[in-house]
């Protein structure tokens, strides 16, 4: 079993620059993913006034940190998925190339869509730029493991189709429950769970897309130390923090973009609705999570905002907002795959 304690990992990281690369590489991706999916479990508190951007952001950094270090310690099933969707084996040094590739493609891709203020999932830009990455090491499709990549599919069916149908459904039940209840008497009530159903999203968020970039940092370190992907999966706490520290840096940084897009763009909601939205996102994000689903929070969030949108009225829904969203992630398994690739091939190419 590799030993993944700083103090053996540091003298990797000094002494090869490739796993260097790839170390900063993948906390330059997890700050864009908190840029990016950790700003959604704090998008509609915020555009409903039931928390201020400053508490949000700081209620999603602690709670981003706990998602990671205590569902990490519970169950690993999404790192596992990560872990063995791709294969990295065979000549390590080249490995490690095709790796830092990958990583340069998810970059390109987050910062892209960041600029654009469309938010993108970098959990599948992830899961693209590695799959991407792979074909080009082991020239095919062998650099695949088919039976756990399909887990991406059924995640992303699964969440977007729960996420849309809990959305809607969790707004009809609550205006149904609370049609006779005065509406200024209810605002500080879901105001108040509003706040807590986004720091919930925010644990969830942390459990999901944690795992999933962790699992990055770790293969990189295990290929440099010179084991193969057979070796056992293992997270330190020292990069638990650092990858939640990095989460939270992210959407304190580049997190008022997507908060707009989302939260503000796309539907006007009031507390209600976006407790609706928030509550129906956790709980899918939730079943994913311990079922090894790797899924993604913006898709989960976003479609359970259409669904709370569309119990108002079709009408509610930004449908011009939501299909620029909806080309972006469509765009995002060929479009970062094929970054990745050829990236990874002009990289090899050179050594």
């Amino acid at each position: 079993m590799p030993d993944l304690s700083l103090t053996a990992v540091l003298p990797q990281l000094l002494s090869n620059p490739v796993l260097l690369i790839i170390f900063i590489l993948s906390i330059g991706i997890i700050v864009l993913n908190g840029a990016h999916d950790a700003s959604n479990a704090i998008a509609t508190c915020v555009a409903t006034r039931s928390m201020s951007p400053g508490l949000a952001i700081g209620m999603a950094a602690i709670f981003n940190f706990l998602g990671v270090v205590l569902m990490t310690s519970i169950s690993t099933a999404v790192a596992k998925t990560i872990f063995k969707m791709v294969n990295f084996s065979g000549n390590n040094e080249m490995a490690l190339i095709a790796l830092a590739a990958a990583m340069v493609a998810i970059v390109i891709w987050g910062v892209g869509t960041w600029m654009l203020g469309i938010p993108s999932s970098q959990s599948h830009a992830l899961v693209a730029g590695l799959t991407g990455a792979a074909i080009a090491l082991q020239g095919g499709l062998s650099g695949v493991n088919q039976h756990e990549w399909v887990k991406v599919i059924y995640g992303l069916v699964f969440s977007t189709g729960l996420g849309f149908l809990s959305g809607w459904a969790l707004t009809k039940l609550i205006a149904a429950l609370c049609r006779n209840i005065d509406y200024r008497k209810a605002e500080t009530p879901f105001a108040r769970l509003q706040d807590i159903a986004a720091a919930v999203l925010a644990f969830m968020h942390g459990a999901q897309d944690g795992q999933k970039f962790m699992t990055v940092l770790v293969l990189g370190v295990i290929l440099a130390m010179g084991y193969d992907q057979n070796s056992t999966l293992q997270f330190p706490m020292w990069i638990m923090i650092l990858s939640a520290a990095s989460m939270s840096a992210g959407t304190a940084i580049g997190g008022k973009k997507i908060i707009k897009t989302v939260g503000m763009d796309m539907v006007k909601l009031e507390k209600w609705q976006g407790f609706s939205a928030t509550a129906a996102a956790s709980v899918c994000i939730y079943i994913s999570t311990i079922t090894g689903l790797p899924i993604s929070t913006t898709h989960t969030k976003t479609t359970a905002i259409m669904g709370v949108g569309t119990a108002k009225r079709a009408s509610a829904v930004n449908w011009s907002a939501a299909k620029d969203m909806i080309w972006a992630w469509v765009f995002t398994f060929p479009g970062c795959g094929i970054i990745g690739f050829v990236l990874a091939k002009v990289f090899m190419a050179f050594v």
